[in-house]
Parts: C-alpha cells; sequence; structure tokens
C-alpha cells in the first residue's frame, strides 16, 4: 500500500518550507502507517491495528487513513472504502464496541469485562460516541472525495439506522441496556465510575457517553467535544441523503438529532470562567456539574473547528483555547524541553503528539505553529516517529513506540501546513 503514498512523500520531500528532519519525520511516520497496519482481509476489507495493539479501533483507522484524502488517486479512493467497509462491518457486530478482531477468535482486552453483550468479533467494548461519529465522518468525506453514491446501499444505510437510533437512545440513557464493568481495572478510569451504568445524569438533549476518545471513563457523561463531533457527522450525512434523495425520512431524522445534541451544548455545556470569559465545559452532566479541562485525545476542545464545529476565530473556541492552552487545565504541562497537552491516559508531565498537532492546524499564530515544529523536531526521541506521551523534561522518556494514529495526524498536519487540503469532488459547504 506504500505506493499510494509515495506522491506525497515526493511532494512533501521537495518542499523548501520545512527542515529536513520534519521531512524525515513526515516520510517515516506516513510509510509506517501505510506499510505495517493495514492488510486486507478475506472479505476484501481492510482491517487496520492501531500499532503495537493488534486489534482495530474505529476511531483510529480513521484517523490513519486521513493523509490520503489528500491524494488525487483511483487507488486512495479503494483503500478509503475498504477501510469504511470495515468499519461497518465491525458496527453490524456491535454498534456499543470500540474495538474489534480481525476474525471472530474471542481475543479482548480483559476477558473479565462485564457488559450485557459478548461477541467473539469485539476486542473492547467500551461506548465511546466518537467511535461511531470517526465511521460516519469517514463515510460522508468518502463522498465528498468521491461522489460515489454507491456509498449508500442497503447495508450502509441499515447499519447508518441503527446507529442514529443508538446516538438518540442515549440522549436518555436511563432507557439504554448498556452496561460496563472492569473487574480488574488499571485505574479507576478504565471501568465506568460509580457502578456499571455510570455517573447519574438528567437530559440535556446531549448524548450519552461511557468513555472519551483516550479510553478513559467520562467523569461526566455528556463529553461535549463527542456531542459537538455527533452535530456536525449527522448534519453532513443528512445533508447528502437529502440533496441525493436518499431515505429523506432518515436524513430529517439526523437534522432533528443534531439540532437537539446542539441546543443541548449552548444550553448545558457553557461555563463562565472567571479569567477566560464563557468557554466550553470538556464534561457535563445536566445536574450542575462540569469538568473544566481538555485531553490530547481527539474529538477535543481544541480540535472543533478541525472536526467542523465552529471556526478557529470564533470568540468562545478562543476564549476555551486560552483556558486549554494554561495551567488552569490540569493536563497542560510546561517543561524544561516542551509546553502542550497531555492525557489522563498517561502519567502526569506527559505531553501528546496527537494535541502538538492539533494546536498547529489550529492555529492562525506563525510563531505558535513555528514553535510547534521546533518540538516535533527535537521530540521524537531518536525514533523520527511520533509517540503517545513524552515527558516534558526529557523526551527520550515516552509511551509507545508504534502509535499509527498519532503518526498520520502528524502527516496531515504537515500537509495543512503546506497549503494542501482534503480533496473534494462534491461541495456539500454550506
Amino acid at each position: 500500500m506504500k505506493e499510494i503514498i509515495d506522491g506525497l512523500i515526493k511532494e512533501v520531500n521537495e518542499s523548501d518550507k520545512i527542515s529536513p528532519q520534519i521531512k524525515k519525520i513526515f516520510e517515516k511516520a506516513l510509510a509506517n502507517t501505510f506499510t505495517t497496519t493495514m492488510r486486507e482481509t478475506s472479505r476484501k476489507d481492510v482491517f487496520v491495528i492501531t500499532g503495537d495493539i493488534d486489534a482495530m479501533w474505529l476511531r483510529d483507522s480513521a484517523g490513519q487513513i486521513r493523509p490520503i484524502f489528500y491524494i488525487d488517486s483511483p487507488k486512495a479512493d479503494r483503500l478509503i472504502k475498504k477501510v469504511l467497509d470495515r468499519q461497518i462491518f465491525c458496527l453490524s457486530k456491535d454498534p456499543y464496541a470500540n474495538a474489534f478482531n480481525e476474525i471472530p477468535n474471542g481475543r479482548a482486552w480483559s476477558s473479565k469485562d462485564i457488559s450485557d453483550f459478548s461477541s467473539p468479533w469485539v476486542w473492547e467494548r467500551k461506548y465511546e460516541l466518537d467511535s461511531i461519529c470517526y465511521v460516519l465522518q469517514t463515510a460522508y468525506l468518502y463522498y465528498e472525495k468521491t461522489g460515489d453514491r454507491g456509498l449508500f446501499d442497503e447495508n450502509f444505510l441499515d447499519v447508518l439506522e441503527k446507529l442514529v437510533d443508538l446516538i438518540e437512545l442515549e440522549q436518555n440513557h436511563e432507557n439504554s441496556p448498556y452496561e460496563f464493568q472492569r473487574p480488574d481495572p488499571w485505574a479507576q478510569s478504565d471501568s465506568l465510575r460509580e457502578s456499571k451504568r455510570g455517573t447519574p445524569v438528567a437530559y440535556t438533549g446531549m448524548s450519552w457517553s461511557g468513555f472519551r476518545p483516550s479510553d478513559d471513563s467520562c467523569l461526566y457523561q455528556y463529553l461535549i467535544p463527542s456531542n459537538a463531533f455527533a452535530v456536525v457527522v449527522l448534519r453532513k450525512l443528512s445533508k447528502i441523503m437529502e440533496t441525493l434523495s436518499i431515505r429523506e425520512d432518515l436524513a430529517a431524522k439526523m437534522a432533528s438529532l443534531a439540532a437537539r445534541i446542539d441546543e443541548g451544548i449552548k444550553k448545558y455545556g457553557l461555563v463562565e470562567d472567571e479569567d477566560f470569559g464563557e468557554i466550553y465545559a470538556y464534561e457535563t452532566d445536566g445536574l450542575g456539574n462540569f469538568n473544566l479541562m481538555d485531553d490530547a485525545n481527539i474529538p477535543s476542545i481544541l480540535s472543533l473547528p478541525y472536526l467542523g464545529y465552529g471556526k478557529v476565530d470564533d470568540e468562545r473556541y478562543l476564549r476555551s483555547r486560552n483556558f486549554i492552552l494554561s495551567k488552569k487545565n490540569k493536563n497542560y504541562f510546561e517543561g524544561l524541553v516542551a509546553k502542550g497537552i497531555g492525557s489522563d491516559h498517561t502519567p502526569k508531565d506527559y505531553i501528546w503528539h496527537l494535541a502538538l498537532s492539533m494546536q498547529m492546524m489550529t492555529s492562525r499564530d506563525e510563531k505558535e505553529i513555528e514553535y510547534i515544529l521546533s518540538l516535533f523536531e527535537k521530540t521524537h526521541g531518536g525514533t523520527y516517529l511520533t509517540h503517545e506521551g513524552f515527558h516534558k523534561d526529557d523526551p527520550k522518556e515516552y509511551t509507545r513506540d508504534w502509535f499509527s494514529w498519532s503518526n498520520s495526524i502528524f502527516a496531515e498536519a504537515i500537509l495543512r501546513y503546506l497549503g494542501k487540503d482534503i480533496l473534494r469532488k462534491v461541495d456539500l459547504t454550506d
């Protein structure tokens, strides 16, 4: 599959806008993703491992293929579709699961998890709203890139309807069948908190999520970035289906659901901070509790305009961005070598390359962008790859040698820095 990205590598290597160090990281990061993590299955779809874990995360796999949305190539289009086909197949097996096996071998992160459902296809069943959103994002981006109406076949529409019903059901989690408990969690956040049904919530119009995109459990179950992501993907697919006169009843239902979630975000997801003004909370429960922070994993508050929820110059977003890039965000760290956002998923003082890539893509400040590029040059730990987290004082102390999602998002950040944009044959922008 490397031949698909050879042109991108050549184009970046010929640029005089970035350093030889960045070019070397770009080439190695992109080649790593497309030569080590993807394999075609007997179903003729493509299974994508996350890197050092031999399982397919819906979220990670969507991020891993992001760079090929910048390539005008039938081979790139076919690869996207084969990954999307696999994602849809996975969701047909269990829409609540976040990670899957290539074959129904029963392998699992933990064989002791307590849930209401078990499938040999499922590697882990942490329900994360963003996992669904990533698959729907891949679908609408694929259509915009190719104009392939064949995407909307009976199988896709059947799974899509089930996903929309699930997101709507989880607006009232008390009616949901979903439960999860890990009897031997490595940390409190490795299982739903307080009970196997999570912490208490009130109705807000937003949709419940058990876990964050870090795979850590939510403190409060309405995760604002994931709900914002849901608003975007539901609206995008709804507009496409309405334009094509495909299942207009379902398209209308998706648009209505997106509007209710968006109203919930605006009514329950905003907080007045004494230093920064009105900002987005990371999580809330509709009962008056808020978690003011951000996490390196995407979706995040930092990533909202990248996801399509507002613009980089929106005042509310800028206030929120200033908050999360300050010491008021418990996951923001400043050290001898670097400063940036980390995650509850890794130890204190570890900065994530994912967050640096996102900070770069959501900045209009050339000095900030140049600073982040300099951090990539000196924080790869001698590997010329990006990692999960690295220590703010010593980049040779890092987690995960092989983390393909981060490598691909770094590659996308460089492509955007060089002025490239996702290719679209069908323009459905508002």
